[in-house]
């Protein structure tokens, strides 16, 4: 059996996982692991809230666990990293949070990054999460679009506010690179990249990306 990389989306919304699989569509390559994304069904239709962070850590290790024996690696879309911790105690296989990929990533492409959340009060379990990982001296800051993610398709509304605030943080905060703080807001980076003129980095991507060097450097050794 080859390898597989499975990207769960842990909020019920299949437009969300259509949106992430094709934002790592340009990380499949011949001959690499199959990246296979899937939705938690019993998840909430969109995770906005510590309530519904903590509501989806059991079901997704229970879907990990029955998908572990035809997966290589996990991915979980959620920019609070929901069950990493239970997940990586439970499993061989390397669990990814996007969060904590698209820190490792954006501490490559500048010395300061900034955060683009949904809804102001995910802010401060974005700080929460920043300050436990060690990385608050290189947090710019975290603004956010005041959008719900079942209004993340609105193409136009969203640009606009994605435009907005991350000149905010860029020319108010001193971030040198971006987060898109949502898996739901992956196909809005290239062009908010042109607009800001600093890097933006997708945390699925990030993830993903990672998840592929994980896999790599395993069978190299």
């Amino acid at each position: 059996m080859g390898q597989r990389i499975l990207v769960i989306n842990p909020n019920s919304s299949e437009r969300v996982t259509r949106d992430i699989d094709a934002a790592v569509e340009g990380l499949r390559f011949q001959d690499g692991p199959a990246i296979d994304c899937t939705t938690l069904a019993e998840g909430p239709p969109g995770i906005e809230n510590q309530v519904q962070v903590d509501s989806v850590v059991l079901p997704l290790l229970k879907l990990a666990e029955r998908e572990s024996n035809r997966t290589s690696a996990f991915v979980i879309a959620c920019f609070s990293d929901p069950g990493i911790y239970s997940l990586r105690e439970r499993l061989e296989q390397p669990v990814l949070g996007i969060a904590e990929s698209g820190f490792s990533v954006a501490l490559t492409r500048g010395d300061r990054f900034g955060i683009i959340s949904i809804l102001a009060r995910s802010i401060p379990r974005h700080r929460r999460y920043v300050a436990s990982l060690g990385l608050s001296g290189r947090f710019a800051g975290d603004r956010a679009v005041g959008l719900k993610v079942s209004e993340l398709r609105e193409a136009d509304r969203v640009t606009e506010r994605l435009a907005d605030v991350g000149s905010e943080l860029r020319q108010r905060d001193g971030a040198e690179v971006l987060i898109l703080g949502c898996a739901g807001m992956a196909g809005y980076r290239q062009a908010l990249q042109e607009h800001v003129g600093i890097p933006v980095v997708d945390p699925t991507q990030a993830a993903v990306g990672l998840a592929l060097t994980a896999l790599r450097s395993e069978a190299s050794s």
